[in-house]
């Protein structure tokens, strides 16, 4: 994991939406990357690359036309992949030197699809829903984390603030929607 990346395997929260990092999915430069990847397996039209980033972000990244082409665009323009249309679409093959950049980018791209994986214990809870609330959600669990550290490791204090976070956990549990 790169030096900066919070436990849920993201960034700062602040500054990227409602969701924080979940709202970026990608940082800069790794949506080529994972076109790259998904080529690995073989040729592959414009809507089914859509539809795989979708998938192996468990539905927590859902790719627009507007990222994806202009990433293909710039992968065909240096040399990384090629293109046909084959029956009215648009397909991508992955080239020699794009399966060359994969080899030297293999710990990146597997820090992606990582980080993937991780995020999809949360893909359930990361409809409109739940995005309501995770900003406020992060800030309760940086406040607490803040507080126990400026307690200078006074176990006392650590158990009240797991206390509090606690009774909240539980309310939030026994909640029951309105009928």
């Amino acid at each position: 994991m790169r030096r900066g990346r919070g436990w849920w395997g993201g960034g700062s929260w602040a500054g990227y939406g409602p969701w924080g990092r979940w709202s970026r999915f990608f940082d800069t430069g790794e949506v080529r990357l994972a076109l790259l990847s998904l080529l690995e397996s073989g040729p592959k039209h414009g809507y089914q690359l859509i539809k795989e980033l979708e998938e192996r972000s468990n539905g927590i990244y859902r790719a627009s036309a507007g990222a994806v082409y202009p990433n293909l665009q710039q992968l065909e323009d240096e040399g990384l992949v090629t293109s046909e249309t084959r029956d009215g679409k648009r397909v991508y093959t992955l080239t020699e030197a794009g399966r060359a950049e994969l080899a030297r980018e293999k710990d990146r791209v597997d820090e992606i699809w990582n980080r993937a994986e991780k995020w999809g214990v949360w893909a359930p809870s990361a409809g409109p829903e739940g995005v309501m609330v995770a900003t406020t959600a992060a800030l309760v669990m940086k406040a607490a984390l803040s507080a126990v550290k400026r307690s200078g490791g006074d176990a006392e204090f650590a158990t009240k603030v797991r206390d509090i976070l606690d009774r909240s956990r539980r309310e939030i549990e026994s909640l029951k929607p309105q009928a």
